[in-house]
């Protein structure tokens, strides 16, 4: 149940983004609800190999270079989501995506906090 939260929240999270960021463009709602398919998908396939890879250079950038992957995963969610993409006005694209991804990390953070808390056991 807690995967749709996530996914509802990430379809929302994107929509907003789209109307809020300047350098996005969404056609519809459902262009939002394919992008969120294919966020959920890149971060689920791409995102572990991109993060192992990475892990050498993220340690020694004290887990500052997590916003780059976090980036590369939300560029390549707009460039292959059909109705979610950067106009490149009036930030350039690369502007655009990297806001994106922090806010992206943000409600990521902001939902997978309080879902991933364990409710209290009943101790007889």
């Amino acid at each position: 149940m807690h995967w749709l939260l996530r996914f509802i929240v990430t379809a929302a999270a994107l929509w907003a983004i789209a109307v809020y960021v300047p350098g996005f463009h969404l056609n519809t709602w459902t262009d939002a609800i394919w992008a969120a398919i294919i966020f959920g998908i890149v971060n689920t396939l791409i995102g572990p190999i991109l993060r192992l890879i990475s892990l050498p250079l993220t340690f020694l950038t004290l887990g500052l270079f997590t916003i780059v992957i976090n980036w590369a995963l939300f560029a390549l969610t707009v460039w292959l989501s059909p109705g979610f993409k950067t106009t490149g006005y009036p930030w350039p694209a690369w502007e655009s995506t990297l806001v994106g991804a922090i806010i992206m990390m943000i409600v990521g953070t902001l939902v997978n906090v309080p879902l991933s808390r364990s409710e209290p056991t009943a101790r007889v």
